[in-house]
């Protein structure tokens, strides 16, 4: 995601807008309609000068507005999934949080171990979510992970779920031992259950989108009327034209692409959600809070073995 600070720099912030792989797309496409257009002109005026009924420009101002009703609709909800994908990662910091204050307070002081185990945990489910809504899961990422438990989360089709049943479990056996009361168990589960919660909406977000007629549509909708525009405005304004069909293309193509690259927020694209960063702040607060560091690989197998 492009990091920036609003109302500090305003050619600062157009020079980081062509640092996006969209943005650089866009005037590709801009620059070749704008170069179609000043063939048109130049066979128009100077070559052929072809003689055909004049399209009326009104009826492009119409289409525009049709158009432009489209487009407003296409970046609302694109940028309606953006910020729904931004909440739950909000929400995702907040509960594993609260979830850290609860099982640092509540949990018996002596026991360093189960907050160590959790603490791992519970950064590692933040970080196979963020692999799982991108592609596939890197276990070179994990913290503090043994060699068995790499090959039993290789052999799980949806990690997510099995490190928030780990989380779960260990927490279900403090409960069955005595060591937290049931007020406390209940508040707990909350924040347990919230992790899955948090998962099936972002995925819901990913595997949806907008459907493809209208996807189709629109984009065939921005080519048609953008290689008809020359005809009418070429024998009105001449070569000035080309500069007029290159604004109004980069305008309705730019809204259409942004809108498509923060369809699905949890990507890599530049203007895509900072998940990895929301992830490793996690890890920070969560480490902070429960009062444990990260341990050493090679102390990994002796902290799982004892905890299991």
């Amino acid at each position: 995601m492009i990091i920036y600070q609003s109302n500090k720099n305003w050619l600062g912030d157009l020079k980081n807008l062509f640092t996006s792989w969209t943005m650089k797309k866009v005037v590709r496409s801009t620059a070749l309609v704008m170069a179609l257009t000043a063939l048109l002109a130049y066979l128009h005026l100077e070559v052929v000068q072809v003689r055909y009924a004049r399209l009326d420009v009104t009826i492009f101002s119409l289409l525009g507005v049709v158009l432009s009703i489209l487009l407003s609709f296409r970046t609302n909800t694109a940028y309606d999934r953006w910020w729904e994908g931004r909440k739950l990662w909000g929400d995702l910091v907040n509960h594993c949080r609260n979830l850290a204050v609860y099982i640092h307070t509540a949990f018996p002081a002596e026991d360093k171990e189960i907050r160590r185990y959790l603490a791992i945990r519970i950064v590692n489910f933040c970080i196979v979510l963020k692999e799982h809504l991108r592609s596939s899961v890197e276990m070179k990422e994990l913290i503090n992970v043994s060699e068995k438990e790499i090959e039993k989360y290789a052999s799980k089709v949806h990690l997510p779920s099995f490190i928030a049943f780990e989380i779960t479990s260990s927490i279900q056996d403090v409960f069955k031992a005595g060591d937290i009361t049931v007020a406390d168990h209940i508040s707990i589960r909350e924040h347990t259950r919230a992790l899955l919660n948090i998962t099936g909406a972002c995925e819901r977000i990913r595997k949806t989108p907008i459907p493809f007629s209208y996807n189709v549509y629109l984009k065939l909708f921005i080519t048609v009327y953008a290689l008809c525009l020359p005809f009418a405005l070429i024998p009105v304004f001449g070569y000035w034209s080309i500069i007029m069909v290159g604004f109004i293309f980069f305008a309705f193509i730019g809204l259409e692409l942004m809108a498509e690259e923060i369809e699905d927020p949890f990507g890599l694209d530049c203007n895509d959600l900072p998940i990895g960063d929301i992830a490793h702040t996690i890890r920070n607060n969560v480490f902070e809070i429960l009062g444990v560091k990260q341990v050493e690989q090679e102390q990994t197998d002796e902290l799982y073995s004892k905890i299991f």
